[in-house]
């Protein structure tokens, strides 16, 4: 089993024969040995590269699953720090500003362990990809797996200072000025739907959709529209802290204010005893924690 996760993560008999210190053709008759047992083919073999077939990715997870288990097992009654290889799934932007400046610390902390992590804003099945748990902004689908929340994040409404000169400043209390006003779209991956500006006027919830001339899947490509001045948009603080500062953009609409967003951790009931996902959940909350503590600049 740990040969075939070797194979399927490193694509390359070759490179997970090295890896595990195996000759390469001790690797193939395993190989050859596991799909006659079991009476199916688990990898397509060609000249440059190796996949897994439709049969062969349900087994690594499964595979990869059992051997996670035997693991915990082991550690829990040995008493031995977390190690192997965590995967997790983060927005991009959640990445690069909450978890990377912590990184250092917890390798230190503990260096067996080994974080795969992959960036996207789709929404992940972390069973049938094998991934451990997902950081996640904004509000949560209904599902089986177990959500941390970490924080809320604040939004604000914002625009350059061309755009509010061409199109004028809505007033800070009344979303009616919206009126002639556009936004820079921001389209879910998944529905294909722009989302509307949100906002809390007078203690309720109201959505406007506004007319956009550029909409985007994409969190890096909203906020460069934002910046060249295509329309009104509503981001985390955090995004755009030193475009407000700097006035490269400029908040409005301060006294209706979108609702703030969720940032959560979610993983699966089953892994949750797990004890380098268990590890990775604490420090995770607690770099959340201090960013919440730390002083705005």
């Amino acid at each position: 089993m740990r040969l075939f996760i070797r194979i399927v993560e490193r694509r390359s008999f070759t490179a997970a024969a090295n890896d595990l210190e195996v000759p390469r053709s001790t690797a193939t008759k395993v190989i050859n040995e596991m799909e006659s047992r079991l009476g199916a083919r688990l990898l397509q073999r060609t000249t440059r590269v190796v996949r897994p077939t439709l049969d062969g990715e349900a087994y690594y997870h499964r595979c990869r699953g059992i051997l996670d288990d035997i693991e915990d097992a082991d550690g829990a009654f040995s008493g031995a720090q977390p190690k192997g290889l965590l995967r997790i799934e983060v927005q991009g932007t959640l990445a690069r500003h909450f978890l990377m400046p912590g990184l250092p610390d917890f390798f230190a902390r503990y260096p067996e362990i080994e974080l795969s992590m992959s960036e996207s804003d789709r929404w992940v099945d972390l069973a049938q990809e094998g991934v451990d748990c997902a950081l996640r902004y904004g509000k949560l689908r209904d599902s089986d797996m177990i959500a941390r929340q970490l924080t809320m994040l604040e939004r604000v409404t914002c625009a350059t200072p061309g755009y509010l000169a061409r199109f004028g400043t809505p007033l800070a209390t009344d979303t009616a000025s919206l009126a002639g006003h556009r936004m820079v779209g921001l389209r879910s991956i998944t529905t294909g739907n722009v989302t509307p500006l949100e906002f809390i006027e007078q203690g309720q919830s109201k959505a406007i959709a506004l007319s956009a001339i550029l909409s985007v899947t994409g969190t890096e490509s909203y906020l460069s529209g934002i910046r060249l001045g295509l329309g009104l948009a509503q981001v985390p603080r955090f995004h755009i802290e030193n475009d407000l500062k700097n006035g490269v953009l400029v908040q409005v609409l301060e006294s209706t204010p979108p609702p703030s967003m969720p940032v959560s951790i979610m993983y699966l009931r089953s892994r949750q005893l797990s004890p380098r996902v268990r590890v990775f959940l604490d420090w995770v909350a607690r770099e959340f924690a201090k960013e919440r503590a730390a002083p705005m600049t």
